[in-house]
């Protein structure tokens, strides 16, 4: 298995991304392929590790987190996004990750790779960890326009990702609404709730914001725009909650007084504020082209770009792609 990786996208490339990389490559036993321009790659890669081969291949062109996705897949075709995605088109890598420009990586994987027959619209499906067990909501941002036939096959899709990587058998799935019932929500969730009632799915109904948190369902299911908003305001709570957290921790420095009580308390919450870290996670997958690829945070550092890899190698071995491809969505 070969993965490829995106090492000119994100806030803190390339040398984070080089980082995350060689970890990926110690911890899971994968072949990486740092894909961006080679001199700087070269010298990253020996300072990072010492004892390991990686494949380099080199990419000129960089894709700018402001540049208009099609335009600048258009005319940039060495770019490491274009290049990264070509590998898994010619069959050399077996994923590509990236934490550069979502839609680039978007748009160059339909024009490159393609949609799966039957799939109107690709979806990104992002796994929120913060209860007892995690929760896939999709689509968190490919779509902003949505028709509720897209709905319906974000859940088709969702409902595969979270039994084959989550572990959740007939997984529940949610529409996410304003209300409980059948006749709240827009033109969208109403169209979309009659579709979802006719599948074989396990559709319980639609389900509110807060329902994600009680983990009511284990698949969300909405549009990218509104998809988009829930995760980057659960991501912002988290932020504030673990700032939060270790501003508390420093005014309790004097922990050696504690009681051992207080201590233990102190410790369980450590597991507690990893739930929400969006790093713990690594990345989104993109969901309905045909090639596995995952979307990682912009801000990712090298545990958020170990993890995303991670994620790509799971994603890889569950045979996602192909388990996709062997549903009717008509």
């Amino acid at each position: 298995m070969i993965i490829a990786v995106d090492t000119t996208g994100g806030e803190h490339a390339p040398h984070e991304v080089v980082k995350g990389a060689i970890k990926a490559a110690e911890e899971y036993g994968v072949e990486i392929a740092l894909v961006g321009r080679r001199s700087t790659l070269h010298v990253l890669a020996s300072r990072y590790s010492k004892k390991l081969d990686f494949t380099i291949v080199n990419a000129s062109q960089v894709i700018e987190p402001n540049e208009s996705p099609i335009r600048a897949v258009s005319n940039k075709p060495d770019s490491s996004i274009v290049v990264g995605i070509d590998l898994i088109k010619n069959g050399t890598a077996s994923a590509f990750v990236s934490a550069g420009n979502t839609g680039a990586a978007l748009y160059a994987a339909l024009h490159n790779l393609g949609r799966i027959e039957g799939i109107e619209r690709p979806a990104i499906g992002s796994i929120i960890n913060l209860a007892a067990s995690p929760v896939l909501l999709i689509d968190a941002g490919a779509n902003a326009d949505c028709r509720p036939t897209h709905l319906v096959q974000f859940a088709q899709m969702g409902a595969i990702y979270a039994e084959h990587i989550l572990g959740i058998s007939s997984p529940r799935i949610g529409l996410l609404s304003n209300g409980e019932e059948e006749t709240k929500g827009n033109h969208l969730v109403k169209e979309s709730h009659k579709l979802l009632k006719k599948t074989n799915l396990n559709f319980i109904g639609n389900v509110e914001g807060q329902d994600i948190l009680r983990r009511t369902a284990d698949v969300i299911v909405t549009d990218g725009f509104t998809g988009n908003i829930v995760l980057k305001t659960i991501e912002g709570l988290g932020s504030t909650f673990q700032y939060s957290v270790r501003q508390v921790g420093q005014l309790l420095s004097v922990a050696s007084r504690l009681p051992s009580r207080a201590l233990h308390r102190d410790i369980n919450m450590d597991s507690r504020i990893k739930r929400w870290d969006y790093q713990e996670h690594g990345g989104a997958c993109l969901l309905g082209v045909n090639g596995n690829i995952i979307i990682a945070h912009g801000r990712s550092q090298s545990k958020a770009i170990k993890n995303a890899i991670g994620l790509a190698k799971q994603t890889v071995e569950q045979n996602i792609l192909q388990i996709i491809r062997g549903e009717s969505y008509e």
